[in-house]
């Protein structure tokens, strides 16, 4: 078995403004440290857009969460199931500092351009950070930058240019096709779909059957 096909690819369809994506991430974290074996892991995150006609200035966050939900209080509901998820899993949800609700193609683009710097995860995480503890705009690319700096990364320049538009386009096109319709979304070596931010032992077993498969198939190759 070569080095790629030993690898377990972990694909993840997620947005930055979504919540559960970042309570999502935690738990799969927490799932990859119980369940290390050793065995090389391949983890892309991968773009989905929930608001793809979203203006490219973003939208006042009161007016957003409203025509959404349909009332403040229904917002409120949600939040208080969420920020309970968070606090399991050390998240200072801070919902009301984001003051606007934004377009998040570029931030995309950014995860994109991480991943080709080798810094993709903790450029995720710096995003999810900024936006739900901060209330950072992450749809402003003077911001975007910024929080690229302190992920270590130079990409300012990349950010104002057309790089990663078609990259990006191509990814949520493929996760559509995949029939995914709401994130995060977790594919583990292009077969097994975990959809949700399902608890920890919910991605060991998964992980534990991809692996079975993934020996079974190679060892039907020899």
């Amino acid at each position: 078995m070569s080095e790629q096909d030993a690898a377990l690819h972990i694909d993840i369809y997620s947005d930055v403004i979504c919540p559960w994506c970042y309570v999502g991430k935690r738990r799969m974290e927490r799932a990859l440290a119980q369940a290390k074996d050793g065995q090389d892991l391949r983890i892309t995150w991968r773009p989905f857009q929930l608001n793809p006609a979203m203006p490219n200035e973003g939208l006042d966050r009161t007016a957003y969460l409203e025509a959404k939900f349909g009332s403040l209080d229904a917002f409120r509901r949600m939040e208080e199931h969420v920020k309970a998820a968070g606090d399991s899993e050390q998240i200072a949800f801070a919902f009301e500092k984001i003051l606007r609700t934004p377009n998040t193609f570029a931030a995309h683009r950014l995860i994109w351009y991480a991943a080709q710097r080798g810094c993709q995860d903790k450029m995720v995480e710096r995003l999810f950070k900024g936006y739900f503890e901060e209330g950072a705009d992450i749809g402003l690319i003077s911001t975007l930058a910024r929080l690229a700096e302190q992920a270590g990364l130079d990409a300012e320049s990349f950010l104002r240019s057309d790089e990663g538009i078609t990259e990006i386009k191509a990814d949520e096109a493929a996760g559509h096709r995949l029939g995914i319709r709401g994130v995060p979304y977790f594919v583990l070596n292009q077969v097994h779909g975990i959809s949700g931010a399902q608890p920890p032992e919910v991605f060991v077993a998964a992980m534990e059957q991809a692996r079975t498969q993934q020996e079974a198939s190679s060892a039907g190759r020899r």
